[in-house]
């Protein structure tokens, strides 16, 4: 039991920045970046906090309804399992289709070193601060407490790169 608590813990976690991280990495759970019309509820041009938060929310609840397979309100250990092996399959998918450069369905030790080499000054992910509040503003480029549709656009393509403030 300690366990299923211990990984619906890790899951929820990690939900809880998937929509900027998914953004920024080009992702959305489906593959696509989400369109800028869909975080910006009030439609006003621009995506502030709330609306990220928001739609995180809203999110979060369709995957765990999504998850929860029989429909009784909680997750079981088969349907976390599930869930967690889906979006797994997703991510190598996603990044055999990123660093696979020869086509043949998998990736030497050549084409991990050069995504590696790819990064730039991004390095490597720990101590590099990070979490929802860094990436936004980051992608905040002119400081206004909300990003553009330019800025949300550009967020997608930056892979953790400079951009804006660091």
């Amino acid at each position: 039991m300690k366990k299923i608590a211990i990984l619906a813990l890790a899951i929820a976690a990690g939900a809880s920045l998937s929509t900027m991280a998914e953004a920024r990495d080009g992702g959305h759970g489906r593959g696509e970046h989400p369109a800028f019309e869909e975080i910006d509820a009030n439609g006003d041009g621009a995506v502030t906090r709330e609306e990220i938060t928001a739609f995180r929310t809203t999110r979060g609840a369709a995957r765990f309804e999504a998850a929860d397979t029989d429909g009784n309100g909680s997750l079981s250990a088969a349907e976390l399992t599930a869930a967690a092996q889906g979006r797994t399959e997703s991510r190598v998918t996603r990044m055999l289709e990123r660093l696979d450069t020869d086509g043949d369905g998998a990736l030497s030790q050549a084409e991990m070193e050069a995504a590696r080499e790819g990064r730039g000054q991004r390095g490597d992910r720990q101590g590099r601060g990070g979490g929802f509040e860094r990436m936004f503003e980051r992608a905040d480029a002119d400081d206004s407490g909300s990003l553009s549709a330019e800025e949300w656009a550009q967020l997608g393509q930056h892979r953790g790169g400079p951009r804006g403030r660091n």
